[in-house]
């Protein structure tokens, strides 16, 4: 490096890998306790908020790749039925007690209820 000029950019990028490689002596123990109130922070919203939302998903998810014609369901609009057939994204119900077919997209699934009744 004798007799070379570094610009800008290659400063801070030798300093950046001196200061990695020589064990960090500009970071001290408190700006590691600055960020651990952030990385805490972070951490607790992914446990309390993300992950459930995943496992929630997931469920929901299997629930519709379960479907079978003959199944009981509720709708996010508050609809019983029952299933008369299942295509790619949506299902035919028959709702009772005039024996009406409607035709409603998966995802306005909210339950099966025929788990529920066989329990019972």
């Amino acid at each position: 490096m004798e007799g070379r000029l570094l610009t800008g950019s290659a400063i801070i990028c030798s300093t950046a890998y001196a200061a990695l490689f020589a064990g960090i002596p500009g970071l001290s123990p408190q700006a590691l306790t600055t960020f651990l109130p952030f990385i805490l922070i972070i951490g607790v919203f992914y446990l309390m908020l993300i992950r459930p939302n995943q496992k929630r998903q997931k469920v929901w998810a299997d629930m519709l790749a379960a479907l079978k014609p003959g199944d009981r369901i509720t709708t996010t609009g508050g609809m019983r039925g029952i299933i008369l057939a299942l295509r790619d994204d949506t299902i035919t119900l028959r709702l009772p007690p005039d024996n009406i077919k409607v035709e409603i997209v998966k995802s306005a699934i909210a339950a099966v209820t025929t788990n529920e009744e066989e329990a019972k």
